[in-house]
């Protein structure tokens, strides 16, 4: 088990700056992804971002855990996920509306499907913690 390893240790702050510079691959990677698919490039150069961001989401949930960043309670998590993604439903909807009404159409549009996605993932965390929790 390494939930928690690096606490108080000399290894704790190298783990959680490697955390935070993977978070950041992350994003970086899907908007290289994004731009990539706007440019014209062929599909494998998107794919192979997206493909490098899901592995860099894989390493900070890695260096997140060895520093125990998160409460080990995984569904008290959950449930204030779960909270904030439905939450997050109706603030990215509003979102959405402002955006369409600067004439942004298109991102108003990806937006909207973003939101539906936001809501989903209350509903999944839920379910799953009405499953599972013990």
């Amino acid at each position: 088990m390494i939930y928690g390893l690096t606490k108080g240790t000399d290894f704790e702050k190298l783990c959680d700056g490697a955390a935070k510079a993977e978070a950041a691959g992350v994003m970086t990677y899907y908007a290289l992804a994004r731009m990539a698919k706007e440019q014209g490039y062929p599909e494998e150069v998107s794919k192979t971002f997206i493909e490098m961001a899901n592995q860099e989401a894989v390493h900070a949930g890695f260096y997140a855990t060895l520093t125990g960043k998160y409460n080990a309670d995984i569904w008290q998590i959950a449930e204030n996920f779960a909270a904030g993604e439905e939450k997050g439903e109706e603030q990215v909807n509003q979102f959405a509306q402002a955006f369409r009404a600067a004439g942004m159409n298109e991102a108003a549009d990806e937006m909207e499907v973003f939101a539906k996605q936001e809501g989903h993932h209350g509903a999944t965390l839920r379910a799953m913690i009405e499953k599972y929790k013990k």
